[in-house]
């Protein structure tokens, strides 16, 4: 449905030149949402395909074993989105303290991330709701290193932002002016804790991120930001026990559809199409994550049934797999914390599954701090990243 403009224009300064920033009408949308067969059945495949999701705990020994590389994985491609060179690997390197392929601002972006979603979700558990408090702990802690740490970090900006082109008189969208941007928001947390009305999470989560990216609080992050908040509105309202559902794949492979289903919404209040391709990119990206973690499983299992080729070394090459499993890119000091194994049964072990079997490999080079990748665990993460 066509509802018009969904919102107001106003005149604005940008950079010392004059344009219109669009002020975003309060959600939800009036007229309320058309929920014809077709859409119903969008959003029917996407609950369904969050169900599975949900159980995917019954296909792995544990959850948070495949929440540890997937949670890595979404930040990856969020921070790809927005113009970073990090890859997966890059990342884990990181965290194991090695060096990273690409710049270290990068790698700190992707990093930030983790720690921004890890925490988001604590305050979730914790019983907090998705007000301006925690948002801007959130911004905080996305922001803290990288290229965004001198904008500002946990501060609605100040300035009027851009974008799309190099002048704000020719730009895409200019969001609304930094006066404006409380009262925006004031409006937007009613909306998420469903005052004065309760809307169904898919829908909430659907509406709530079209109208986090046209306010654009931030100087910087709001895109990464924005993207983050869907698995969090998804766990507060108990639609996932963790927060497995990450989009920015499906966003970043329809990347001008996105852009276009968003801009369509402000111009034209096409709310209905939004809705219906944000649930498909819900069906097919929760689909592909219970693929994802069968693959997992799979390998797991067929690993350790290789493993029993080691003969008296089997026992702590198993040992040393589950850590893998968790943390498919590690070295020799973290093994020995997750294993309570000596070093030296670690490195022979480490030996025999590299040069006998090929499960790992040293990806250093060195012959001190070396870290070790689980190969074949890491390009299933990576199929959907390149």
């Amino acid at each position: 449905m066509e509802r018009g403009l969904t919102g107001t224009y106003t005149p604005a300064v940008a950079g010392g030149v004059k344009c219109q920033a669009f002020i975003p009408n309060p959600l939800p949308p009036a007229p309320p949402l058309t929920i014809d067969n077709t859409l119903q059945q969008r959003l029917s495949d996407a609950q369904v395909a969050l169900g599975r999701l949900d159980a995917i705990s019954a296909l792995l020994p544990a959850a948070d074993l495949f929440l540890y590389s997937y949670i890595r994985k979404e930040a990856v491609m969020s921070s790809q989105i927005e113009g970073t060179q990090s890859s997966l690997n890059d990342l884990m390197l990181y965290e194991m303290e090695g060096v990273p392929g690409v710049p270290m601002d990068d790698v700190q972006e992707v990093s930030c991330y983790v720690s921004a979603l890890t925490l988001g979700v604590q305050r979730i558990r914790e019983g907090y709701p998705i007000t301006i408090r925690l948002v801007r702990e959130l911004h905080q802690a996305l922001m803290t290193h990288g290229r965004g740490a001198n904008k500002s970090p946990g501060d609605f900006r100040q300035n009027q932002v851009w974008l799309g082109a190099h002048r704000p008189d020719e730009a895409v969208f200019v969001p609304p002016p930094a006066n404006r941007i409380a009262e925006c928001w004031t409006d937007f947390e009613y909306f998420i804790n469903d005052l004065p009305e309760t809307t169904e999470p898919v829908i909430k989560a659907a509406l709530a991120h079209v109208q986090f990216e046209t306010i654009h609080p931030f100087m910087d992050g709001n895109g990464r930001l924005g993207r983050l908040l869907i698995p969090l509105i998804l766990v507060q309202a108990n639609i996932l026990k963790d927060p497995l559902l990450y989009l920015s794949v499906f966003f970043k492979k329809h990347r001008q559809t996105y852009y276009d289903r968003l801009q369509q919404v402000r111009l034209t209040g096409d709310w209905e199409s939004w809705v219906r391709f944000f649930a498909d990119a819900i069906a097919a990206t929760a689909n592909q994550a219970v693929q994802t973690a069968q693959q997992l499983n799979d390998l797991l299992q067929q690993d350790k049934v290789r493993l029993l080729q080691l003969g008296r070394l089997s026992g702590s090459a198993t040992q040393i797999l589950e850590a893998l499993f968790r943390n498919p890119m590690i070295n020799i000091a973290t093994l020995r914390q997750h294993t309570g194994i000596t070093p030296a049964t670690i490195g022979k072990a480490l030996d025999a599954m590299e040069q006998q079997l090929g499960i790992v490999r040293e990806v250093t080079g060195q012959k001190r701090n070396r870290i070790y990748a689980y190969t074949a665990y890491i390009n299933i993460l990576n199929q959907e990243l390149n």
